[in-house]
């Protein structure tokens, strides 16, 4: 997802094992929000800003993280995490709409869920509880034609998923088919024996489904919203929510204004304090702007906007508490089109890709984020926050200051002269219009002429990076494109399976130039079964490098999430699938 996340070896033994009777209970989280709630402020408007609108209302269609903040407030899921500033505790799976983590069979196949009590849908015709059904008809909407999930293919590991998605009518999908394939056939694999009990039951082991179930892509949907095409305009004005706040008031691009959902009963959530009565999020606030705001309390937390180093430079003397940073967050790679027949095909060949390789100079873009302590180069496809990261190299260079020479010397070697380049990067992004300059000045320096092309950060990845006839018919050649883990714990996975793999059957996403490895493919494999950390690990590893063989990307860097926030806020705490403090769990006054 457009998160790479610290996690803690102990909470991956713990996946690793199986969870059962023996998991941690939600117990502890559930007592420390409802004593921060009794301690804190209740009430008040809590005012956000942002630059992009979100991407999509629906959570099925979710995609990016910073939507993942708005989700949390009007959808539930069977895990999440809690609330925490703590990194050993803020990745650590939490039970949601669940009583309590699974219990998982020894063969670590079947994972049983009960739901609780009072968890409710604020339903047109009144306050429902949220069912197995309803559980089930999440998971089976994942992969609808209309409006399906980049996430699909994690869900694989459900037995008869895949047989359920291709019963989809997908030559001529609609929400009437949509509707009439959930109410009427089922996966294999999860069975609702009542209201309360959910049991999934998997084709092989997987390490990492309890993550997969924090998605909000996983998130249950109620049969009322079947009527409605996924994320429509009718959808959205019909919003139907499970969290503590619900739509009041939505104009895209504009705003985005959230009230309290009168059918969510505080007791059944131990995650989501709803401190504040009233979320309003501004979209077209610039980051110079949204700094100002904060500081001088127009505003109180921002959206999608991490401060660069000179703007943390003005949060000083009494507004310097008021800045966090945690561990790396987004990794950024540079994509490389071989799909595109431009240059007669060039980037088709996989020495021209690994003489580019060489040609950025790394810690000149960690400088450009305002240096170490905002970032580090990236060398393969993980994040340093990864388990899985390697420190091996493949294209070294000294200092990760690039090597220029070396890039026209393999070029040269694969006969290539004249290599115009067309380099598309989001135009309004903060730092990314510098990056771009820094990698077309490197890039001249190897005798490669590089075409900026910039493209509105609204419209980057669902209009122009995502639409597959632009990578196809050469729109762009390369483009600075940034990948978060899409949950919070051992997320090797969900930096991998979305973007380097590809089943030459399912939509484009976010692998932009259908890269796909049979050997990579294998590794990962074992390593979602390894049945020890350590293995899971060096298979990961294995993996990275077997992809950056073929150099389809190449990596630039992993930024560290910094955040600011507005003197009124209190109980400022992070939400690890956001990256950012917890619009359910802060205050204001």
């Amino acid at each position: 997802m457009l998160r790479s996340t610290f996690v803690p070896l102990a909470v991956l033994a713990l996946i690793l094992a199986g969870c059962g009777q023996n998991t941690p209970s939600d117990s502890d989280t559930s007592a420390t929000t409802e004593q921060s709630a009794e301690d804190s402020a209740r009430g008040g408007t809590l005012r956000v800003v942002g630059t992009d609108d979100i991407d999509h209302l629906d959570p099925t269609m979710v995609g990016l993280v910073v939507t993942n903040n708005l989700t949390r407030t009007v959808s539930r899921q069977l895990v999440s995490y809690g609330a925490s500033n703590d990194q050993s505790e803020n990745v650590q799976p939490k039970a949601d709409l669940a009583v309590d983590l699974p219990e998982v069979s020894d063969d670590g196949l079947t994972y049983t869920f009960t739901l609780r009590d009072n968890a409710m849908w604020d339903a047109p015709d009144g306050a429902r509880a949220i069912t197995s059904s309803d559980v089930a008809n999440g998971i089976e909407r994942i992969c609808n034609p209309v409006g399906p999930s980049f996430t699909s293919s994690y869900f694989s590991v459900i037995a008869g998923f895949d047989d359920y998605c291709a019963g989809y009518d997908t030559d001529n999908p609609s929400a009437t088919d949509v509707r009439d394939h959930i109410l009427n056939d089922s996966i294999t694999g999860i069975a609702t024996p009542d209201d309360t009990t959910v049991v999934f039951t998997l084709n092989e082991r997987a390490s990492d489904f309890i993550f997969m179930l924090s998605l909000a892509n996983a998130s249950p949907v109620p049969v009322e919203a079947l009527e409605y095409e996924p994320d429509s305009p009718d959808y959205r004005s019909n919003y139907i929510s499970s969290g503590p706040y619900t739509v009041d008031e939505y104009v895209p691009d504009n705003h985005l204004f959230l009230k309290r959902n009168e059918a969510w009963v505080a007791e059944s959530d131990p995650l989501r304090a709803a401190n504040v009565d009233r979320i309003e999020i501004t979209f077209g606030v610039t980051p110079d702007n949204a700094i100002q705001q904060i500081r001088s309390d127009d505003a109180d937390v921002t959206m999608g906007i991490s401060p660069t180093a000179a703007q943390i430079a003005q949060f000083q003397g009494a507004d310097k508490d008021r800045v966090l940073t945690f561990p790396p967050g987004s990794t950024f790679f540079l994509w490389i089109n071989s799909i595109s027949d431009n240059n007669d095909g060039a980037l088709q060949d996989v020495e021209v890709r690994k003489a580019l390789q060489y040609a950025v100079n790394k810690a000149s873009l960690v400088q450009q984020l305002g240096g170490t302590d905002l970032g580090e180069p990236a060398i393969g496809i993980f994040g340093s926050g990864v388990v899985g990261y390697s420190s091996n190299d493949l294209y070294p260079t000294d200092g990760s200051a690039g090597d220029p020479a070396k890039t026209r010397e393999l070029l040269d070697a694969a006969g290539i002269g004249q290599l115009p380049l067309k380099l598309a990067y989001r135009a309004d992004n903060a730092v990314e219009p510098s990056m771009a300059q820094i990698i077309q000045e490197n890039l001249a320096q190897a005798g490669v002429d590089v075409e900026l092309v910039p493209i509105p950060g609204s419209d980057f990845y669902p209009n122009f990076m995502m639409q597959h006839e632009n990578g196809a018919e050469g729109a762009w050649d390369l483009a600075l494109c940034g990948w978060s883990p899409d949950w919070a714990g051992g997320a090797a996975r969900s930096v991998f399976q979305p973007q380097f793999t590809y089943d030459g059957l399912t939509e484009q996403g976010y692998n932009y130039v259908d890269y796909d490895s049979a050997t990579a493919n294998d590794l990962a494999a074992q390593a979602l079964s390894a049945a020890t950390i350590e293995e899971s690990a060096e298979l990961w590893a294995q993996v990275s490098d077997s992809v950056m063989a073929d150099a389809p990307v190449l990596p630039l860097y992993t930024k560290t999430v910094a955040l600011f926030y507005g003197p009124s806020v209190g109980n400022f705490q992070v939400f690890a699938l956001s990256e950012a403090g917890d619009w359910t769990n802060l205050t204001v006054v």
